[in-house]
């Protein structure tokens, strides 16, 4: 095996806890829409694709609309609801003090992604930074990963792929990259070990052991 020199994260569910408001804000707009049909084990299936896939299955005629309502109440509550997980600040920080190449690949659109990066004081630790907002196809299509890639000047046989979703395991196989999973994922544990990652890491923390990087 390379030397993992290169690392690219998902962000919601993997580096900042969003699940709180990912979850409430699904609620909120599906209850709007759908009164009553919806409790919070029902919304886990919408979270990793992007809201037009989510939505558009539901009704395309009001793909837009349920799109802009779920963002609305996103953008009021985000700051409220976002929580860091145990270790991430310091496993990022000590990857980018060791020089390895960091980027985000996420399936949200870019103003999210920097506004829960900038929340969690993330945001100088990653250069590149791949949202919907740059891609024609999202994860689990290798494109995001690749263009990640390319702007790190990385090849796929040193990168590996963090996430919390089997979107993100399965755009690293499909991109040639190492995967891991979260074990902290809000669709358990169980449902990521299904996809097979390369690895499991049950903290962050457990990331710098892999790439071998110093601990913290």
């Amino acid at each position: 095996m390379s030397r993992i020199t290169t690392i690219l994260f998902d962000l919601d569910g993997t580096l900042i806890n969003t699940n709180d408001l990912i979850i409430s804000s699904f609620l909120h707009t599906l209850n709007h829409y759908y009164p009553g049909q919806y409790k919070e084990e029902d919304v886990h299936p919408f979270m990793g694709p992007p809201l037009e896939e989510s939505f558009g299955g539901l009704d395309p005629d009001k793909m837009e609309e349920m799109c802009a309502h779920y963002r609305a109440y996103n953008h009021e509550h985000h700051d409220a609801l976002v929580t860091e997980f145990e270790g991430v600040y310091e496993t990022v920080k000590t990857l980018y003090d060791n020089g390895y190449k960091l980027a985000i690949v996420s399936t949200k659109v870019r103003d999210v992604v920097l506004k829960g990066l900038d929340l969690m004081n993330l945001r100088p630790f990653f250069d590149v930074i791949i949202t919907l907002d740059e891609v024609e196809n999202a994860k689990p299509h290798p494109e995001p990963i690749e263009k990640a890639l390319v702007l790190l000047g990385s090849s796929p046989s040193e990168a590996i792929m963090i996430g919390d979703n089997h979107h993100d395991i399965l755009a690293g196989k499909n991109a040639g990259v190492l995967s891991a999973g979260v074990a902290w994922s809000a669709k358990g544990r169980e449902h990521l070990a299904h996809y097979e990652p390369d690895f499991m890491l049950e903290n962050m923390k457990d990331l710098l052991a892999i790439v071998g990087a110093p601990t913290v």
